[in-house]
């Protein structure tokens, strides 16, 4: 039997060149644009890092501006009585200080923005200069007026000394002339027949009876007088007839709603006074609250409970 062998077929010369070609080709496709994406991060590298060294330039420059406007404005402030003789140089500052402000928001050129901040900074300096010569001139003045001041301020002290003691004299003269109410008690009571009974249970109680003995005073004004009376119930609501003027009264500028009120004729002795409140609603249970007042002036104060 015969044995046959295929025979390889040979390769097409034409073919491989031209794959070698491509491959070549595509290579310095592939170079060209690793190439190229290097150099723009390199470009975008570049522009990050100069952007960034402007902003921190920026920065430093608005904060050396910062500190030019607050020192003068300080000064302005420390200054004001002299200060306002100086406003066509102050006027100055304030343009020049607006002219850097917009350098710095445009991002100027550095080195143009920092000598208009050193020109800037000279100006400042010799608005501080003049201030001090001006004071220098007034404190000749001061020094002139010095001696007429000193008595001056003597004189005034005597005045004021004199004010004092008179002062002090009439608070001691107000403070003994004012009266005083003692032994205050509040009563509740019931009527049995024509007699008052003291009543401590609240549902029986019918009247409240504020008592009490204003004091001698030889001193205080003799005449009339008005007494009021204010009852506080356990919820610290003042008891009274009405909440209009009318039974309201004057206390340290405020208007005060009374309970009670009695027209007396004081003599400067020690007098008993009772004044009555008659039950408007049921009573409530708990501590009840008195409080007497004349002369626009707190003069005693007391407590009871109701059961």
């Amino acid at each position: 039997m015969e044995n046959t062998e295929k025979s390889e077929m040979p390769e097409n010369p034409k073919k491989n060149s031209s794959f070698k070609i491509m491959a070549v080709i595509l290579a310095l496709v592939v170079a060209v644009l690793v190439w190229q994406l290097i150099i723009t991060k390199t470009k975008v590298n570049t522009f990050t890092v100069e952007k960034e060294k402007t902003q921190l330039k920026n920065i430093s420059l608005q904060k050396e501006l910062d500190s030019l406007v607050t020192e003068h404005e300080k000064i302005k402030t420390e200054n004001s009585t002299m200060s306002g003789k100086l406003s066509e140089q102050d006027s100055l500052i304030t343009a020049k200080a607006d002219e850097i402000q917009q350098l710095i928001a445009s991002q100027a050129d550095y080195s143009r923005i920092k000598k208009k901040l050193e020109y800037l900074r000279g100006i400042t300096q010799g608005y501080v200069t003049k201030i001090d010569s001006l004071y220098t001139v007034n404190k000749v003045l001061k020094e002139e007026n010095t001696e007429i001041k000193d008595k001056f301020e003597k004189e005034q002290t005597k005045s004021t000394e004199l004010a004092k003691d008179k002062e002090n004299l009439s608070q001691k003269v107000n403070l003994a002339s004012t009266l005083k109410a003692y032994n205050i008690k509040g009563t509740p009571i019931r009527m049995k027949s024509t007699e008052e009974v003291a009543e401590e249970k609240a549902k029986r109680a019918e009247r409240i009876k504020v008592s009490f003995t204003l004091s001698e005073n030889l001193i205080a004004p003799s005449g009339l007088k008005t007494i009021y009376v204010r009852l506080a119930g356990p919820d610290e609501k003042i008891l009274t007839v009405s909440e209009d003027d009318e039974n309201a009264f004057s206390y340290n500028g405020e208007k005060l709603q009374f309970s009670m009120k009695e027209d007396i004729a004081y003599e400067n002795k020690a007098q008993n006074i009772a004044i009555y409140w008659d039950k408007t609603a049921e009573f409530v249970v708990g501590t009840y609250y008195v409080s007497v007042f004349t002369d626009g002036i707190l003069i005693g104060e007391s407590q009871f409970t109701l059961k």
